[in-house]
């Protein structure tokens, strides 16, 4: 790690605890992302030359909470507080502020905060948007892919989203209990595309981005607590842990993606696998199969696969085949045909996604499937024109370098293997 990289990362971190904080203390969402701002601005000045604090988090809450009563006071036109050397770098009033946080249970707020922005009055897609935007600081664009849809349309549901909570027409305490079941499923969803957005990062954003993954386990933890009997969430959290078991193996040293079905299975956290496997189980029991569960039994067969070849593929697309009838999407299906592709060749798998092109006309893994199966069926021409589309919708540069390598070999090649589908990780 280079340059400010580490600092990119600690604020990454930092900032779901440290924004939840600001947000309890100031009760708008405005004031609290512009100190968390400021914070972060006073991080990439202090940091280099006195290297970082002891509580990063702990830090940021209490620089940003002074830069936003500073900003509140120069509003109403009292005098300015004093010099930010004279509190920034204070030992002990850091100490101090890391104890209270730990002895109020503070970090639990990040859950109270996902419950505010998914509070029933918003819409649905907002309520998800603003906790992407709001906690995890997710760029507006990504969000907006994440959704399939255009980033201003997304700019404009979060913008909405706000100005709701801030008209105080959604109360910033916590639900009761009967309420947070009704939420549940908003912030479940929120949850998983927050650990998504950990998950899918490229190299060398991975390692920044990791704490998202991480942050998104622990909350869903959270919710394990608060709903033990809920199987949808037992299914999330196994869901999350076999995927993030495989993080080690899915960048070589250079920074290159490697496939699923090449990656080293001995680099797999084996205990992470066991959770996750112990949690799926244990939801099964209930008799009650949901999305996240049957998500999390596709995860657990590529888990429990001694290799790539002793992969259930069949299994696999009956999984996918339940979801499409339990939550019909554009990507199911479009997962469901990497399993087609796998265990009946290009040719269905290709009549399975070509209903598909309108609704996944800007996604990514749409073209790069198209492109694979195209090319396994010797339509060179018809291949290279959807993986040239594909580049154009990269997310990460390993992503737009491995689809060059494809388009590359295609000079060379009339036909490929049926087992060397590139978009394997689709059905992951």
């Amino acid at each position: 790690m280079s340059g400010l990289d580490w600092i990119e990362q600690a604020l990454v971190a930092a900032r779901p605890t440290a924004l939840a904080a600001l947000l309890r203390y100031f009760r708008d969402l405005d004031l609290a992302e512009e100190a968390f701002q400021e914070a972060c601005l006073r991080a990439l000045a202090h940091w280099p030359r006195n290297g970082p604090p002891r509580d990063r988090a702990a830090w940021l809450i209490l620089v940003g909470r002074n830069a936003g009563v500073d900003s509140l006071r120069r509003r109403s036109r009292h005098a300015a507080l004093p010099d930010e050397a004279e509190f920034s770098d204070g030992e002990d009033a850091e100490a101090d502020l890391a104890e209270r946080l730990d002895a109020a249970h503070y970090r639990d707020d990040i859950l109270r905060l996902l419950f505010v922005c998914c509070h029933p009055d918003l819409p649905r897609t907002g309520q998800i948007a603003l906790a992407l935007r709001i906690v995890a600081g997710v760029p507006t664009a990504r969000i907006a892919r994440a959704f399939l849809v255009g980033e201003a349309a997304m700019e404009q549901r979060i913008t909405r989203a706000k100005a709701r909570v801030a008209q105080g027409s959604v109360p910033f305490e916590a639900p009761g209990r009967p309420e947070r079941a009704v939420r549940l499923a908003a912030v479940a969803s929120m949850l998983y595309l927050l650990f998504n957005e950990g998950y899918s990062a490229g190299f060398p954003e991975a390692d920044a981005r990791a704490p998202l993954c991480d942050e998104a386990i622990r909350l869903v933890r959270l919710l394990l607590r608060l709903f033990p009997a809920e199987p949808e969430i037992s299914g999330l959290c196994a869901l999350m842990l076999l995927q993030h078991a495989r993080s080690p193996a899915r960048f070589d040293a250079h920074g290159a993606a490697i496939l699923l079905e090449n990656q080293d299975r001995a680099l797999w956290d084996r205990a992470m696998i066991g959770e996750g496997l112990a949690l799926l189980d244990k939801a099964m029991r209930h008799n009650r199969a949901g999305p996240y569960q049957i998500q999390a039994a596709v995860a657990a067969l590529h888990a429990r696969a001694a290799t790539a070849a002793e992969t259930d593929w069949v299994q696999i697309d009956h999984l996918y085949a339940t979801l499409e009838r339990m939550q019909p999407s554009p990507v199911v299906t479009l997962n469901r045909a990497v399993a087609v592709f796998k265990t009946r060749g290009p040719e269905p798998a290709l009549a399975l996604i070509e209903p598909l092109a309108s609704a996944l006309s800007g996604y990514f893994y749409f073209h790069g499937a198209r492109g694979a199966f195209l090319k396994a069926l010797g339509r060179t021409e018809e291949a290279r024109a959807s993986l040239t589309r594909a580049i154009g919708l990269a997310g990460t540069a390993a992503e737009a370098a491995f689809i060059r390598g494809e388009i590359d070999a295609l000079a060379g090649m009339e036909t490929m293997p049926q087992g060397s589908s590139a978009l394997t990780r689709l059905a992951e």
